[in-house]
């Protein structure tokens, strides 16, 4: 498949993994951040860690919307369902994270809430349409690669007219996240993160471009290199990384030329533009409140605003003291540094958002790097003749 298949060449995969040991520095380590959970996913699955050098590490950041969504916005969701008895429509990885006391949306589901998995903000706008008696709200997630789709079903709902119809906005920004990791007090509570460079997220560049990064790259001196989820991208990436700090370079480099441009999407974000307004402040899992960080629905639309038609309670609420999903999405821990992870807190019985999310670091480490850690403490213990 074009685009695909060559781009997960082992031999190209092994030609790269050469060029990143032999031009990797031995004397020094490099720290790279990986914001995105496709990449996460990418770099367990394909095994790319060993491939590696010792002294080239890979940070998991935050690039999850599920993980990162606090549990007071969960709980008010469950609330409008619950309370106000609306027809509440979301996607798949959301109704399974839990809130406080352990319930989800999917909980309230079996509980008699009307609650309902959709594959596109257009399903639940089809779902207002049929049931004119019901209330419907979306529960929209995502960074700015979901937030396009949102913006224009809820222009649509105004040109049809739809009176049954909101949206509940969780919509979140890139940029302000990456900021935060760089910067932020209260995150630097959590440990020290030695960082020295980004892989860059690929769907929400191919949205708003790589024109944003450049500030990281010239405020904070972090090289950043936007990468697709192939193994050979990620790959790339990380080879283009060493090779920018062995340089003294701290600069933005597209490796995804094939789907990203300096702009963007120009009509993607005016459409963002004239729907949505940026919030003074939202709390993020794990990161605390980060100024400038989401998006509002303007004044203009707000008859589509679900906040604005009904009233929910937004309770300060305790994580689970055990759980360690605010470090892991800080990166300032690994998924095996949990004491809950794989026992009790699997993807079957999810305690932490990055469990629940199929993006989550510890989804993905449950299901690739735990097989892959083990097999290198056999081989350790165990070395060939």
């Amino acid at each position: 498949m074009k685009y695909v298949d060559e781009y997960r060449d082992g031999g190209l995969a092994r030609e790269i993994a050469a060029k990143i040991c032999a031009e990797a520095t031995p004397e020094r380590a490099y720290h790279f951040m990986e914001f995105c959970g496709g990449h996460t996913h990418a770099i367990f699955r394909y095994g790319i860690p060993d491939l590696l050098p010792d002294n080239v590490k890979m940070i998991h950041g935050p690039g999850c919307p599920v993980c990162v969504l606090p549990i007071p916005r969960l709980d008010a969701a469950i609330e409008l369902a619950v309370t106000h008895g609306v027809t509440l429509c979301s996607y798949g990885d959301m109704l399974r994270v839990p809130g406080s006391r352990k319930r989800s949306l999917l909980k309230a589901k079996a509980e008699g809430a009307d609650v309902r998995m959709v594959y596109s903000c257009m399903d639940a706008l089809r779902i207002a349409q049929e049931n004119p008696e019901k209330e419907v709200v979306f529960f929209a997630i995502g960074f700015e690669t979901t937030t396009p789709p949102t913006a224009l079903v809820i222009n649509q709902a105004k040109k049809l007219g739809l009176k049954n119809f909101t949206v509940y906005c969780n919509h979140v920004l890139t940029p302000a996240a990456i900021s935060n990791i760089l910067e932020s007090p209260e995150v630097r509570e959590l440990g020290v993160l030695p960082l020295d460079g980004f892989v860059g997220p690929a769907h929400v560049s191919t949205v708003i471009g790589s024109q944003p990064y450049h500030y990281f790259a010239e405020e904070y001196q972090k090289p950043v290199v936007i990468a697709g989820f192939e193994p050979l991208d990620v790959l790339q990436a990380i080879l283009m990384l060493v090779r920018q700090i062995n340089e003294g370079r701290a600069e933005v480099e597209n490796e995804f030329s094939r789907a990203v441009t300096y702009m963007g999407n120009s009509r993607a974000k005016q459409v963002v533009a004239d729907t949505f307004e940026l919030r003074r402040s939202f709390e993020w899992r794990g990161l605390g409140v980060v100024p400038y960080s989401a998006l509002k629905i303007k004044d203009s639309l707000s008859e589509f605003d679900a906040e604005k038609r009904f009233i929910v309670d937004y309770r300060s609420t305790r994580e689970n003291k055990s759980c360690e999903c605010g470090a892991i999405l800080r990166g300032v821990k690994s998924p095996r540094d949990c004491t809950l992870f794989g026992d009790p807190c699997t993807p079957e019985n999810p305690l932490g958002s990055c469990m629940v999310s199929s993006e989550g670091a510890c989804a993905a480490y449950y299901s690739y790097g735990r097989y892959q850690e083990r097999t290198f403490a056999t081989d350790q213990s165990h070395p060939a003749a």
